[in-house]
């Protein structure tokens, strides 16, 4: 891990001053997201990075908030656990979802139609609206935004920043009517002639070239992807990209020969100008500098693209064909083009299932990356959900994350869910906190019947039989 540490060092020089230090007033991390009535959560989840008492020693990060204001600790890992179907992955949508608002909403909406949302279907709540809010330090400034929005429009949205430690108005609107704040009132005119029920006023001021809500809105499209099982291929298109730029090849090579997959290296061929068009549009879209990806869409695979792993073999290197590599190795693959630039740029990505078809070790090591301050000297943050409890630990040595970066989901009776932190709890420092989790100490574990897997067991028999 060494080598990587040198090259990771060296990107991060673009943004230290002279003396070699990181400048605290350019600083941006998520501190906290919120939001109701999506997905599987029908009330409020809040999910906060700030650091705690219980917060293990090196981990959090010192961050300015405010002019002459104490700085705040905040986290660089959160990690969610819990049963299947309890929400984990609900988490992570949501706030995906919130990113693809600001950054779609104006651009690509339909200017007739309504927006689409995921209310909380299990109840009375597809009539109550939905509510995203995130709270975060942007260039060393303490800033709030959020919306509410139901089936057709946007009825609420605001934006407020704490240059000196109190709140001040960006902009606030309700419904078609904006105040302006730090937005100059004839910018905020501007852009409410072209406001529409269904879209952001904050996308809609991006588009119109507003500067100064131009840093919230490109936050947005470096912030909160989400690596999940259908962006794979997509996200092995970012892996490839990386292999041409020779500085970054070294980071993909250093990561996947810290897997011990037995790769040397990676080889990249020319591929034909409609395959680049599309290599380049699916970057583009992981960017959120372009529409969406589809449910449908293939992306490139990895040989389309041009490049192939080369093996160690007894007689020498070989290079193997795409559809000779593991899955685990494709999956690895799919997370080094996220995970490299989320390091570099100092971004907050999304992690879905980070434990399938890896090993727990090495996604020890991955988390690990974001935790230590050496390889993750921008601030990065990781949000992610798994089912490993070894990340948990059962002594301090072990841990992975700290007893305040984890965070449970459950699914109560009426179907909805609920997100909680461990450190509600107030976990002993000493404590066995993986044993004790599939224990069921601190809920978020599945509840099995005996009798239905019996009865199930006796169904399969007879279908046997017959």
């Amino acid at each position: 891990m060494c080598h990587l540490y040198l090259v990771l060092v060296q990107e991060s020089c673009d943004n230290t001053d002279m003396t070699g230090h990181m400048g605290e007033t350019q600083a941006s991390m998520l501190l906290d997201f919120r939001a109701s009535n999506v997905l599987s959560f029908r009330d409020e989840m809040h999910l906060s990075l700030l650091a705690t008492r219980m917060a293990e020693p090196g981990v959090a990060r010192s961050v300015t908030w405010r002019d002459g204001g104490s700085p705040l600790d905040v986290l660089p890992v959160a990690g969610l656990f819990g049963a299947n179907a309890s929400g984990k992955s609900n988490v992570l949508k949501a706030m995906d979802r919130m990113r693809s608002m600001v950054l779609h909403s104006f651009r690509l909406g339909n200017p007739t139609g309504g927006i689409p949302r995921q209310p909380f279907l299990l109840g009375d709540a597809t009539n109550v609206p939905t509510t995203f809010e995130v709270e975060l330090v942007l260039d060393g400034i303490r800033t709030v935004y959020g919306f509410v929005f139901g089936d057709g429009a946007v009825t609420e949205e605001w934006a407020y920043q704490f240059p000196r430690g109190r709140a001040s108005l960006i902009f606030r609107r309700e419904g078609d009517v904006v105040e302006s704040g730090s937005v100059s009132k004839t910018r905020a005119r501007t852009v409410s002639s072209l406001l529409r029920p269904n879209a952001l006023f904050l996308s809609t001021a991006a588009s119109a070239n507003v500067e100064s809500l131009l840093p919230l809105y490109a936050w947005f499209g470096r912030n909160l992807r989400l690596a999940e099982a259908g962006s794979r291929q997509h996200r092995q298109a970012l892996t490839a990209q990386m292999v041409g730029d020779e500085q970054r090849k070294e980071l993909v090579l250093s990561l996947l020969r810290a897997a011990d997959l037995g790769i040397t290296d990676v080889q990249r061929r020319p591929i034909d100008p409609a395959m680049t068009e599309k290599f380049r549009r699916v970057v583009r879209i992981l960017a959120g500098e372009e529409g969406e990806l589809e449910d449908s869409e293939d992306g490139p695979s990895f040989e389309e693209l041009g490049v192939r792993l080369v093996h160690r073999g007894a007689d020498g290197d070989i290079v193997f064909d795409e559809s000779d590599e593991s899955l685990g190795t494709m999956v690895w693959v799919g997370l080094i083009g996220p995970v490299v630039e989320a390091l570099a740029d100092g971004a907050v990505l999304l992690a879905d299932e980070l434990d399938a078809s890896l090993h727990p070790s090495l996604v020890a090591h991955l988390v690990r990356l974001f935790q230590s301050p050496a390889t993750n000297p921008k601030r990065a943050q990781l949000i992610f959900n798994s089912h490993d409890p070894t990340l948990l630990g059962d002594s301090v040595g072990d841990r992975v994350i700290g007893r305040d970066q984890v965070w449970f989901t459950e699914k109560l009776s009426d179907g909805s869910s609920r997100l909680y932190p461990l450190a509600d709890m107030d976990p002993r420092r000493e404590e066995a906190i993986g044993r004790r989790y599939l224990a069921g100490r601190y809920g978020a574990v599945p509840i099995l019947s005996q009798g239905e897997f019996a009865a199930a067991a006796e169904l399969i028999s007879a279908s046997s039989d017959n």
